[in-house]
């Protein structure tokens, strides 16, 4: 069971060092093409709306595959767009290669997080779905900066000549290890679209964008805060940034562990956690050390809830979960897109660097409501089929 669960992490190191480390590359990029940095910047945007348009439209079109075909057809997209980047002679042409490679990212996160749970019994599911995220918290700790590294001191096409080879060993893991025989949707697009009438479905995907958004409002504008409030230099926060990618990838083994021995209390004990470490973080921003140790937690509580959250839509989605699953990928996407407004917004209002955290910390209080009313819901249809048991 290790070995999918490893070419599937395989697989999503390789897509989050993709996504993300364009962002380290933009000035050599824009140099090399002769466009402005903001313009440059435009490829990260690209690369959302790829992953917004792409997600759903590949979750049908996949729907009846078999989900392992489903998979080697996403990295091979993977595959293709890394390399159209790494020849790409032109601005629009590699915005071009950006999108085709944004198309497969929400679907092979969504399609493999089913897969993963499917290989594995019951009470590992989140964990198994923790696994295979391990890929993308580890591409912000390793690859995203080894990735900058070599594109700065051998050209930025470098490092999608690499990826594009991350994306072949991928494929070729995938082959070895994923089992044969898992069949898609057996209803079709129909029955992946009802699911999206579930309320439960609904309420795990709003949990999943406030949860994102959370994050995103204060981690946009955590080098603004660590420079002016806490004082840290450039060159610091680098290491900073560190030590939160290292809390993001401890919190995620540890949501997954503990989602699956009560997955509902342990989203509401994380949001509760979150809400507090965020809240005192207004106050530890302004000493290093308190505002590091912070940063930790806030990293561990962050990534802790994506695999349960995951599993929770695929819990819910059950009989029809790869569109669901998909659209929970989108889900995130879009709560990374509102927190960075909100969070904007809220400076543009008058509120001080210092002040953004208790943005975050809102938002994860309306987010705990709201699983608390979904586990409400969950206790009360639970009542009548007890009730005939009896």
């Amino acid at each position: 069971m290790r070995l999918p669960l490893l070419a599937l992490a395989v697989a999503s190191f390789g897509i989050g060092t993709t996504e993300f480390v364009i962002m380290g590359l933009l000035p050599d990029v824009a140099q090399d093409l002769g466009v402005s940095i903001p313009r440059a910047g435009l490829l990260v945007s690209g690369y959302a709306l790829g992953v917004t348009i792409g997600a759903p439209i590949l979750a049908m079109a996949t729907a009846r595959l078999h989900r392992r075909t489903a998979l080697l057809m996403l990295i091979g997209i993977f595959i293709l767009g890394n390399l159209l980047c790494a020849i790409a002679p032109t601005y629009w042409s590699l915005m071009a290669a950006r999108i085709v490679t944004a198309f497969c990212h929400g679907a092979f996160f969504g399609i493999g997080s089913v897969v993963a749970a499917e290989i594995v019994p019951p009470n590992q599911r989140a964990q198994a779905i923790a696994m295979m995220f391990a890929g993308l918290t580890l591409a912000n700790v390793l690859g995203v900066p080894f990735g900058t590294a070599l594109g700065q001191a051998l050209g930025w096409r470098s490092t999608f000549w690499v990826v594009t080879g991350i994306g072949v060993a991928a494929a070729l893991a995938l082959v070895k290890f994923l089992p044969r025989g898992m069949q898609g949707s057996g209803g079709g697009l129909l029955s992946e679209v009802r699911v999206l009438r579930r309320p439960q479905v609904l309420l795990a995907m709003l949990i999943s964008v406030l949860a994102s958004a959370s994050l995103f409002a204060v981690f946009t504008y955590i080098a603004p805060i660590l420079q002016q409030v806490t004082g840290v230099s450039p060159h610091g926060v680098t290491y900073i940034l560190l030590v939160f990618g290292l809390g993001l990838t401890f919190g995620n083994f540890a949501g997954g562990w503990l989602a699956d021995k009560r997955l509902m209390p342990t989203l509401i004990g994380i949001f509760i956690l979150l809400a507090l470490v965020l809240a005192a973080f207004t106050e530890a921003a302004h000493n290093v050390v308190p505002a590091v140790i912070a940063i930790f937690i806030w990293g561990i509580l962050a990534f802790a809830l994506v695999s349960p959250l995951q599993i929770r839509v695929v819990n819910e989605a059950v009989g029809a979960p790869n569109i669901a699953s998909t659209l929970n990928q989108g889900a995130f996407n879009l709560g990374n897109a509102s927190g960075a407004w909100i969070g904007g917004l809220a400076i543009d209002g008058g509120l001080s660097y210092g002040g953004i955290p208790w943005i975050g910390a809102a938002l994860a209080l309306v987010a705990l409501a709201f699983t608390v009313y979904s586990w409400a819901l969950d206790r009360r249809e639970a009542l009548p089929e007890a009730a005939a048991g009896a």
